[in-house]
């Protein structure tokens, strides 16, 4: 080896140490590294962060902001909720569960997706009465699956297809991934539904999340019926239904301003009247969602102004110092004063009868308060309340759902069909969405997850350069020397099983810069295309299962779940022998050597 060569790989073999040790972070340590590379010279300095402006980079960032504004917009919810019962057998539950993560982590980051039906997932586990560790790790596997249908599916896909225009001068398309990719999903996804979740070990407890659902307040909130809403003329007890697959609980029914006795369940609906319900701020919002409701009356929207502006959600605990002790929120003129509006109030052991806006608030309740985006400090700190931790409480848009999905599809199919460079086609995607209020500006670059773009931005260059040095050369050189007079498909399936062992304990986009020059060198040396070889690092860098570590949605579920380390190979390692045993002919059959 040549000392630059040493260098390199020395780099990357203390990259892959320090990831493994865990006790920095994984933007840090490559970083880290990168300068490293440039002050010893193997890597040009013109070059040093030329990742940082690669398309995967771009594409990336980008992913995660639309994937944003498509949960803002209600577009993720209305699918969810047509679908998610919680009287469902768990296999039965896994299948719908897994089905819809595969398919939208196919179109949106899978990271997303995960972090999107885990609250779902969650609520229906606690609805049914069982362990949610049973389904979570299956919901994360099959949101894994999904992301290798398509190009912006994973970000291992993204890099695959960015060397292939380097290296080939042509990209992998949006859809290349899913004749193979697709089988294997498919394939993967049933054997998690159907098998896969009995290998989970069972557990004493639910993990994180039990606690804290027991120690959660309900809070007493009211959403009103709008004008020409389809509920008019229809009885409080035909929202039952509803109210229940929300988890939401109806507990009475406010008209003109005032509490009427009772529960109200024969009351026919007006317009204006306000229905009072029991429920945690996610189900809140996602009942609103489901029934078109609104947070308040329109007569007080026009007045505080905030009907066409980025709205926000604080929860807030009152100290007997606060402003608002004593008063109501109407008396106080929080409307007209702050522009916000009281969305609920919980008060523990003590009910409250009157309507929420009207009701006396005191010290130790916890309210509800919905606030135009960015004034959450202002209005928290005028009122005199302690902000509690932030959940990410967002308010759905609901009325923009359909534009949001036709502004995605429309980019989707344009980026597909050649027409629109997909990193444009991406960004033009979040510029409208900025435009027609469907994600607030100011959120934008909360959305990006920057240690995974430090991550691309330094590893990038430093693939480069080893591959510039012919370290990627000697690494195929050596696999194409173990397996000497093997045929070109066992060649194959064993880069498939080098790279899916490096994919489970690092991160699937360091192994996917790692293995892509190599895939293209084994190619090369046997004198085959290169593409099946590529395709085989994409499909491997993908299948992390066999620890929490290799990939990101492992990690999100291994607190919530319960889960210890040597739990996940018990389902993990018969998914990955199954996606090795399916992924090579089917490679061989769509992407000829």
């Amino acid at each position: 080896m040549t000392t630059e060569q040493i260098i390199l790989f020395s780099l990357f073999g203390g990259v892959f140490a320090m990831l493994l040790w865990g006790r920095f972070r994984y933007d840090l340590v490559a970083f880290s590294a990168l300068l490293i590379g440039v002050v010893l010279q193997v890597v040009p300095t013109s070059e040093a962060f030329s990742g940082f402006g690669h398309p995967a980079t771009i594409i990336v960032a980008l992913v995660l902001v639309v994937s944003a504004g498509l949960v803002r917009s209600g577009a993720v919810f209305m699918i969810t909720r047509s679908f998610v019962d919680s009287t469902r057998s768990l296999g039965s539950h896994i299948a719908f569960m897994g089905g819809i993560g595969a398919v939208l982590s196919a179109f949106m980051n899978n990271v997303a997706a995960l972090a999107l039906l885990m609250p779902v997932d969650v609520q229906a586990a606690n609805k049914a009465g069982r362990a949610a560790r049973l389904s979570l790790m299956p919901l994360s596997f099959c949101t894994i699956l999904g992301g290798m249908v398509t190009l912006i599916g994973t970000p291992p896909n993204i890099i695959i297809a960015s060397f292939r225009q380097d290296k080939l001068g042509e990209s992998f398309g949006m859809f290349d991934f899913a004749p193979v990719g697709g089988i294997v999903a498919a394939a993967g996804v049933a054997f998690v539904a159907l098998a896969g979740w009995r290998l989970i070990p069972g557990a004493k407890g639910e993990g994180a999340l039990a606690e804290v659902r027991k120690t959660a307040q309900d809070y007493v909130a009211q959403l009103t019926v709008p004008d020409g809403s389809k509920l008019i003329g229809q009885r409080l007890f035909d929202l039952y239904d509803d109210a229940e697959k929300n988890d939401v609980a109806i507990i009475g029914l406010t008209r003109d301003g005032a509490r009427k006795y009772g529960l109200q369940r024969n009351t026919v609906l007006q317009a204006g009247d306000a229905i009072v319900l029991e429920a945690q701020p996610e189900a809140l919002d996602e009942f609103r969602a489901a029934l078109s409701l609104e947070f308040t009356d329109k007569d007080e929207q026009e007045r505080i102004g905030i009907a066409s502006e980025g709205l926000s959600v604080i929860e807030a605990v009152v100290p007997e110092t606060a402003r608002i002790v004593g008063k109501t929120a109407r008396r106080l003129g929080l409307a007209w004063r702050r522009r916000a509006v009281l969305l609920g109030i919980s008060r523990q052991g003590r009910s409250i009868t009157r309507e929420v806006r009207q009701t006396v608030v005191q010290p130790g309740d916890i309210l509800l308060i919905l606030t135009p985006e960015g004034d959450e400090t202002a209005v928290s700190d005028w009122l005199g309340v302690l902000p509690l931790a932030d959940r990410g409480l967002v308010v759905t848009d609901y009325k923009k759902v359909w534009l949001a999905i036709g502004i995605f599809v429309a980019a989707v199919a344009l980026a597909a069909l050649g027409l629109v460079y997909l990193p444009v086609a991406l960004g033009c995607v979040v510029v409208a969405y900025v435009l027609f209020g469907i994600l607030p500006v100011a959120e934008i670059y909360d959305h990006i997850e920057w240690p995974v773009v430090v991550l691309l931005g330094s590893m990038i260059p430093l693939g480069a350069a080893l591959d510039a040095a012919g370290g990627t050369a000697l690494i195929a050189n050596s696999l194409v020397g173990f397996g000497e007079g093997w045929p070109t498909w066992a060649l194959l399936t064993l880069l498939m099983l080098v790279t899916m062992t490096l994919s489970d304990v690092l991160n699937n986009t360091a192994t996917a810069i790692v293995a892509a020059p190599v895939a293209v060198q084994m190619a090369e040396s046997v004198n085959a295309n290169p593409d099946p070889f590529l395709m085989a690092v994409a499909i491997a860098a993908s299948c992390a299962f066999l620890t929490p570590i290799g990939h990101k949605n492992n990690t999100l579920i291994l607190g919530p779940g319960g889960y210890t380390f040597n739990d996940y190979w018990r389902m993990g390692l018969p998914l990955e022998i199954l996606v090795v045993a399916l992924s090579v002919p089917c490679i061989l059959v769509f992407w000829p050597l």
